[in-house]
């Protein structure tokens, strides 16, 4: 089977091109021929997610019909299409081949890709995509505020959901998100949910540290719910009866405001910053509890089976796709999240602080959950979709 790929970027950091470095090089493991046609110029810095020797399509160096005219004398059975921001690009892929998009974001679905109100409170929003998102947007706050913005991004929702039609399957990392698109339109037959996968090496076993610490890995805006991590804390701290340490890695709009937070409530905190991928295994292995406050309906949250892969539970919010790998007193805690409220978030973390015994023995069966969601078994069931394309053409 011969797969295009295709995406804006290449190389660029991100969860899409770790995910394309894992996924091409493996279905070219196993016999098929891929190539690539991206909009963005390639950076020699930053490489490719291609295995080498595959071929190159730009549009930005080839021009539409040149990067598709490459396309064409390579001769593609089906496309696997990513995040396509120029619509113009993907009709055109669509009427010379079949394509299966993979969703990584609710586009089509929501006018902003949040899927969350914002105001008065933060809350996932469980709206089908219609002209009432379009009355709530600025109402609710529901991301950037600017009339522009909005009308530009109504304008591409809607070209994007005008597509779902004609795609061949529409791919998502969890049966939520499966959801999400089915209720806005996509053909329950077209629509498959396969599960992400970890994309740093699964640990065979490690002990428990010596001292309980919790862990945020993360961008920090206000989705990400760090504030109400740092409140949860604090109260689950005074819970334990002691101070419980927490690391906070990243970097993002929000991160002044956490700090003078956690320092006004006396929460015992280190602010790294962003971190390379060494460093953050180390935080991983060194971490007693990831803390996974998003308030936003993530359609997978990718880092709580990448802690889950060194060992560590999580604790989270259940919005989106996090409780498909997520099991509360299974392999961490999972609290209610509509709305995301602090107390219960405060109950698991101060639970985690004060049981050790049965903390350490959702270890193994975090070990379990993300050895079980593996690139292997992604791949074998995104080879099923595309080659059951394959042979219907």
């Amino acid at each position: 089977m011969r797969i295009l790929f295709a995406n804006d970027g290449i190389g660029d950091a991100g969860g899409v091109q770790s995910y394309l470095a894992a996924v091409m090089p493996a279905l070219e493991a196993r016999g098929h021929a891929v190539a690539f046609l991206h909009l963005d110029l390639p950076r020699e810095e930053e490489g490719t997610p291609a295995p080498e020797g595959a071929p190159h399509f730009c549009i930005d160096r080839e021009g539409i019909e040149g990067a598709l005219d490459g396309a064409r004398r390579w001769g593609p059975d089906v496309v696997f299409s990513h995040n396509l921001r120029p619509l113009e690009v993907e009709r055109r892929l669509l009427a010379e081949w079949p394509v299966v998009k993979m969703m990584h974001g609710y586009f089509g679905t929501c006018i902003g890709g949040q899927k969350t109100h914002l105001f008065p409170r933060a809350e996932p929003c469980g709206r089908v995509f219609g002209p009432a998102c379009l009355a709530l947007y600025l109402p609710r706050r529901n991301g950037r505020m600017s009339l522009p913005y909005v009308s530009a991004e109504w304008r591409w929702a809607n070209e994007q959901r005008s597509l779902f039609g004609r795609y061949a399957g529409i791919v998502t990392a969890s049966a939520h998100m499966r959801r999400e698109y089915v209720r806005n339109g996509v053909a329950a037959e077209k629509a498959h949910a396969i599960p992400l996968f970890p994309t740093i090496p699964i640990a065979d076993g490690l002990a428990a540290p010596d001292a309980f610490r919790v862990l945020f890995l993360g961008r920090m805006t206000q989705l990400k719910g760090g504030d109400l991590l740092i409140r949860a804390v604090a109260a689950a701290s005074r819970a334990a009866g002691r101070a419980i340490p927490l690391t906070m890695a990243g970097n993002g709009p929000k991160r002044g405001e956490w700090e003078a937070l956690a320092r006004s409530l006396g929460v015992t905190a280190e602010w790294l910053g962003w971190v390379d991928e060494a460093t953050r295994l180390t935080l991983l292995r060194a971490a007693s509890l990831l803390a996974v406050p998003s308030v936003w309906p993530e359609p997978f949250g990718l880092v709580g089976l990448e802690a889950g892969s060194q060992g560590v539970p999580s604790v989270a919010f259940d919005v989106g796709g996090i409780g498909e790998w997520l099991a509360d007193g299974v392999n961490g805690r999972l609290v209610p999240g509509d709305p995301p409220r602090v107390e219960p978030l405060a109950q698991a973390i101060a639970w985690a602080a004060t049981h050790p015994a049965e903390l350490a023995a959702m270890r193994p069966r975090a070990l379990e959950a993300a050895r079980a969601m593996s690139l292997d078994a992604h791949v074998s069931r995104l080879e099923a979709v595309l080659a059951g394309l394959h042979s219907d053409a």
